[in-house]
């Protein structure tokens, strides 16, 4: 919401500030639109659901050999020696902490998901902001935003950077 206002208000200031933005050229674009209709990203998405359907059903089987793991010691934990017991208890708590480890591995933040969707996904990435800026400098845009997303800024003309003059300043020349 914060981020749709400051957008708001920056693009108010440059078509409301007369002579000196009349210029400027602001366009947008839609990315997940533009991703959407791209087969090589259904190829991508299609290649990284086979891959978490086969995690999946992984997990299912470690998760089923514990179920079963756990029913058969309450089963017959009442005859089992103390030893015996505190093995089967071991390899219980081994098998949970493997699941435990094995999903986060997987399907944790920074974990095997996001590293595969990030290598699917970057030629797909790559085209676009390809073509973003082709479209772009052929048709003298300034600033090119996406929308589908919180205030990305995908394009912007070299002309308009202050960083060295802001610089500049911080350095007292």
């Amino acid at each position: 919401m914060k981020s749709a206002l400051l957008l708001s208000i920056g693009l108010l200031i440059f078509f409301s500030a007369g002579n000196i933005f009349s210029q400027t050229k602001v366009g947008y674009i839609d990315s997940k639109k533009i991703v959407d209709n791209m087969q090589e990203a259904k190829d991508a998405k299609a290649r990284l659901d086979n891959l978490v359907s086969d995690w999946q059903t992984e997990l299912t089987n470690l998760q089923d050999s514990l179920k079963k793991m756990k029913d058969d010691f309450d089963k017959k934990k009442l005859i089992l020696t103390d030893q015996v017991k505190i093995q089967k208890e071991k390899e219980i708590s081994d098998l949970d902490n493997f699941i435990t480890q094995y999903r986060t591995k997987k399907f944790g933040e920074g974990g095997d998901y996001f590293l595969k969707q990030t290598e699917l996904m970057k030629p797909v990435y790559d085209r676009i902001f390809k073509a973003i800026e082709i479209v772009a400098k052929k048709d003298d845009y300034d600033y090119v935003f996406d929308r589908s997303s919180d205030l990305m800024l995908l394009f912007v003309n070299e002309k308009y950077d202050l960083t060295a003059k802001v610089l500049r300043v911080i350095e007292g020349k």
